[in-house]
């Protein structure tokens, strides 16, 4: 019904499934992984009405048990979703539906990525964890912004003082405060209104 990808690694779809609702992927050498791909295989939906809340946990070497992290959910509407693991912190987790269930495995490097089947109203009311929501800062503007990061840093490093400057009448000489300046505003604007160059 699940299925479960991270970079560089085969797709898993052999989901443990721990009650008659809830499903469990481990993760071993969780520590070197960003990002979660969690989706449905296409083969069984959602019953009409219901979602699928995605977790992940941690193993706490305090306790020897898990601690889960609500990271959002997915929907026969929604069937796959992407989240960020690598800013979530271990041990600061919340309520969720799988009990006092233990890790698999005894590692302390696996973690699990868990789905529970709940109703698509009581999905609405959770609130996930806010670190694990993936950018949706638009590519262009990413590139954008990393194009004009690379090309300030060019242009300051030929950045002479006015005593180290020869006369060169075959060169134009701009102010690099003058490029800053345009940087720093146009950084301003893009935090403003992110969709601004698109006008």
């Amino acid at each position: 019904m699940f299925g479960c990808l991270v970079a560089g690694r085969l797709v898993q779809t052999d989901a443990l499934q721990v009650a008659s609702d809830k499903f469990v992927f481990n993760l071993p050498d969780y520590e070197n992984v960003k990002h979660v791909v969690v989706f449905m295989l296409g083969t069984v939906p959602f019953p009409a009405g219901m979602g699928g809340a995605v977790y992940f946990s941690f193993p706490d070497p305090a306790s020897g048990g898990s601690v889960w992290q609500l990271l959002g959910f997915i929907t026969n509407e929604k069937p796959s979703a992407i989240f960020k693991i690598s800013g979530l912190k271990a041990g600061e987790g919340g309520a969720h539906p799988f009990g006092t269930m233990a890790s698999s495995s005894s590692s302390p490097s696996v973690a699990q990525v868990g789905v529970s089947v709940e109703a698509l109203d009581q999905l609405a009311q959770q609130m996930p964890v806010s670190s694990a929501a993936v950018s949706t800062v638009d590519s262009f503007l990413q590139f954008t912004q990393k194009m004009l990061d690379s090309l300030y840093n060019f242009a300051s490093s030929f950045a002479v003082t006015q005593a180290q400057m020869t006369p060169n009448p075959n060169e134009t000489f701009i102010p690099s405060s003058c490029v800053l300046k345009w940087y720093e505003n146009f950084q301003r604007r893009m935090a403003q209104n992110p969709n601004f160059w698109k006008n």
